[in-house]
């Protein structure tokens, strides 16, 4: 019997930011989205596991790219401000699920002033439990980070759910026993929470 959903953020609960984010921090910096994008994929892992500081990050971004250090105190936080867009839909779908008596549950491959834009906005009012990559020094798809959301539900693997827009992510929660759903639309989410025998209405 499935008691608990677990929902990531970028992709799920918000529109993926992952592009805007980039072209807001590159128009800062004065180079490209595409070639920021390709540099800072080479510490974003480290960034998110929390072993990573944004200052660390941009020092070796900007060095590498020959050009300036932000201006600002957190340009991430800054761009996450300007360009995260929630997914209603997915919120009202958090709301009857709760209503209906499961728990909820967040798990999200998350950097610090990420995090922080996410208490600063009341964010933790959705969820049962939350658990940040940043706070944990493992991220998703390694399996330590699907056990500490279950141990903080104190569920079993079989009991939950765990809906991400990335199937990598979703295969590491399998390989623990979790039950995956890769997002793509909020429609083909319902139909396959019901088939888990989840009551969505």
């Amino acid at each position: 019997m499935i008691k608990a959903i677990i929902f990531d953020w970028g992709g799920v609960l918000i529109d993926n930011p992952a592009d805007a984010l980039m072209s807001h921090c590159a128009n800062h910096l004065g180079t490209t989205k595409e070639l920021l994008k390709k540099t800072v994929n080479n510490y974003i892992f480290d960034f998110q596991k929390g072993t990573l500081l944004e200052e660390d990050l941009w020092n070796q971004v900007c060095d590498e790219l020959n050009i300036n250090t932000p201006t600002t105190n957190s340009l991430w936080q800054e761009a996450v401000k300007n360009v995260f867009v929630d997914k209603k839909e997915t919120h009202e779908l958090i709301g009857k699920l709760k209503k209906n008596g499961y728990k909820i549950g967040f798990l999200s491959n998350t950097e610090i002033p990420t995090m922080t834009y996410f208490h600063d906005n009341n964010y933790g009012r959705h969820f049962d439990e939350a658990v940040f990559s940043c706070l944990e020094n493992t991220a998703k798809p390694e399996k330590e980070i699907y056990h500490i959301i279950l141990k903080k539900l104190q569920l079993e693997p079989h009991e939950t759910i765990f809906i991400d827009d990335k199937p990598e992510y979703i295969d590491g929660a399998t390989k623990v026993g979790i039950n995956g759903i890769v997002f793509q639309d909020i429609e083909q989410v319902k139909k396959e929470l019901n088939n888990l025998g989840v009551d969505t209405n």
